[in-house]
């Protein structure tokens, strides 16, 4: 299994289904599946030295530069080989696109100016390409993706809207409003990529947002510390008040029984979401099916880590290793029943 040996050993970093991802703490979050990376090992026709990359890429903080994802790892591989080849490269598309525009909302030096300068370059590719013209340089990937598989540019657009609050909303007042910004940092990349695959009913929706929704919030909860190292603070303050925990406690990665409770609390709603998606992974066909049950799989053993620690993330981030992946696939595959699901009249299983 090419796919496992190539998993990164570190936590979570949902963006959502497939090519969904949300990173430490933002978005694109919007998740990804088993273990491939964005470009594989050998570069990729538009970046062939994106293997040599680190995981952040200054570049793509350069609101003058178009240049989009890179060689970043993540927990769930992107295009992995569990998907058909032909739909990787508009997964790969979206994933880069997305990346992209997170790497300038979050990683860097550059000043709240200079990344909504660098986002508005983002959103005036959109605008290009719902003209129907040519929005240029890495944007022709998007492009491409859009024009052959009918994506809804308006997700796009969503996504880079997320990215901006990212730059200057720092703290959140209730769940709903962090339901809201998951709504458009990662659910979109979940839409998007069941239009890839034909599928745009409510209920494939409905349960897509509630997996890459969870997946964010799981991303938050893990990342607390490094959150707060950025300024950020992901959990709502209603929560904080609600279960006598301060931001001086998160300063001093204090674990007390007010933060234990309130970390089971925070992973107890994440599961629950998890589970609302969990069919989805069930519905589906084939491999794709087979990559949201991973991707769910990996998300509640995120949480299962968290509440083995007691809530200490700041000490115990969770990671998951080589041996959890082959595990989580290996339930994953059992989860199919005796033989996999029909495939729908002219897909392609390949």
């Amino acid at each position: 299994m090419e796919g496992i040996d190539l998993v990164r050993k570190e936590g979570l970093e949902p963006t959502c289904l497939s090519a969904l991802e949300p990173k430490s703490s933002a978005s694109t979050n919007s998740a990804t599946f088993a273990g491939r990376r964005i470009i594989t090992e050998k570069g990729s026709p538009d970046f062939p030295e994106a293997a040599r990359f680190p995981r952040y890429n200054p570049e793509n903080s350069s609101p003058s530069v178009t240049l989009l994802a890179a060689d970043h790892y993540e927990n769930f591989p992107v295009a992995s080989l569990l998907l058909p080849a032909r739909m990787r490269a508009p997964i790969e598309a979206i994933y880069a696109f997305a990346r992209g525009a997170d790497d300038i909302a979050d990683e860097g030096d550059l000043t709240d100016e200079e990344r909504l300068g660098g986002l508005e370059t983002y959103l005036r590719a959109l605008d290009a390409i719902e003209a129907g013209h040519g929005p240029g340089g890495a944007f022709e990937r998007i492009a491409r993706a859009v024009r052959e598989h009918g994506l809804p540019v308006a997700l796009l657009r969503d996504l880079i809207d997320a990215f901006k609050q990212d730059v200057v909303k720092k703290r959140y007042a209730t769940f709903d409003e962090l339901l809201d910004y998951s709504r458009r940092s990662a659910n979109p990349v979940g839409r998007l990529v069941l239009h890839v695959f034909g599928r745009s009913d409510a209920g494939s929706f409905t349960q897509s947002d509630n997996i890459c929704s969870a997946l964010q919030l799981i991303n938050f909860w893990q990342d607390v510390a490094l959150d707060w190292e950025k300024g950020r603070v992901y959990i709502p303050q209603e929560d904080l008040e609600r279960f006598a925990v301060t931001e001086s406690d998160i300063a001093n990665t204090a674990v007390h029984s007010q933060w234990r409770e309130l970390m089971a609390f925070e992973c107890s709603r994440a599961r629950g979401m998890l589970d609302a998606g969990a069919p989805l992974g069930r519905s589906l066909p084939g491999r794709l099916g087979l990559e949201i049950r991973a991707t769910v799989g990996g998300g509640a053993t995120i949480l299962d880590e968290i509440d083995r620690v007691g809530g200490d993330v700041f000490r115990h981030r969770p990671v998951l290793k080589k041996m959890d992946w082959i595990k989580i696939i290996a339930r994953s595959i059992l989860k199919t029943g005796a033989r996999p699901q029909p495939h729908e009249p002219g897909s392609d299983p390949r």
